[in-house]
């Protein structure tokens, strides 16, 4: 019982990592490999407002969502959307954006360097022991947890219940067809990519609370999100949200019965797997 309420704990928090990924490249199309940047900057701005102006982490998520969300949007407009106007097809897209963001990935992590160094930073915020079914878990976890559900939940009912959220849908069904019922695809297209760094900026501020990160581990929570987004399927919101649990449930099961050094190559099996034997994610169906 411990290990699977800690490892959905860990699920909760890896969901929202899952989130930003699925909609920027589910629905604008964008393999985003600076996503781990935006959530170990986030990080970085959590700890500042923290320890410089007492802000709580939770209220800071007010100012580091909006933040983020204009700063994703202003990436999106000046340096996505050129590449999206000259490619002819999908794959030349994703293509280019693979470049485009991976040099971004060491533009973000070597200005975090200058500024903070690679030293390991941590703070204390609700480090105190919290109680669940009899086992011990820290209070800044389940807080995460708690909040890292409420922010997905509030996604799901955006984009189920909403006619923007809709249109969103539409356009990572579809592009061409969403144009055909008046939907502005490339508006669209950016808010999503806009949205989906905030909602990552706002897992870094929640994992910073309990996690102790530096300026180079962008890459390793990236290649996390992307496992989850190729498990749930791309751009299935319903899809990230079990994959995310299952890979915090899988991490959880090798540290505490093998070896925490196995941790990653517990997720690349699992990666391999699903591509080998389920490569349409989990809710998808295999083409005809």
């Amino acid at each position: 019982m411990l290990i699977l309420l800690t490892g959905l704990l860990l699920g909760g928090t890896y969901t929202l990592i899952a989130l930003g990924l699925t909609l920027q490249y589910g629905v604008a199309r964008i393999m985003n490999l600076a996503n781990g940047e935006t959530l170990v900057a986030a990080c970085f701005v959590t700890f500042w407002l923290y320890t410089g102006f007492g802000i709580n982490p939770l209220l800071g998520l007010l100012v580091i969502g909006p933040v983020a969300f204009v700063v994703n949007w202003l990436i999106y407009t000046w340096l996505m959307q050129p590449l999206v106007k000259r490619a002819k097809n999908r794959g030349m897209l994703e293509v280019d954006s693979i470049l485009a963001t991976f040099g971004l990935l060491f533009l973000f992590q070597g200005l975090m360097l200058q500024a903070f160094g690679g030293s390991y930073f941590n703070y204390e915020f609700l480090a105190q022991p919290f109680s669940i079914m009899g086992n011990s878990f820290g209070l800044n976890r389940v807080v995460a947890f708690v909040a890292a559900a409420v922010i997905a939940v509030s996604l799901y009912l955006f984009l189920y219940h909403t006619d923007r959220g809709t249109a969103v849908r539409a356009v990572a069904v579809d592009p061409r067809a969403a144009r055909l019922v008046a939907i502005d695809v490339r508006r669209t297209a950016a808010f999503a990519f806009a949205l989906g760094g905030s909602i990552t900026a706002c897992a870094g501020t929640l994992l910073s609370t309990f996690y102790t990160f530096n300026t180079s581990m962008g890459v390793l929570f990236t290649m996390k999100a992307l496992i989850i987004v190729i498990m749930g399927g791309v751009g299935d919101i319903r899809g990230a949200v079990l994959a995310a649990l299952v890979l915090g449930l899988t991490e959880t099961l090798v540290a505490s019965l093998l070896d925490p050094g196995l941790t990653l190559a517990a997720n690349y099996a699992l990666f391999i797997l699903v591509l080998l034997f389920r490569p349409q994610g989990i809710f998808g169906k295999r083409p005809a």
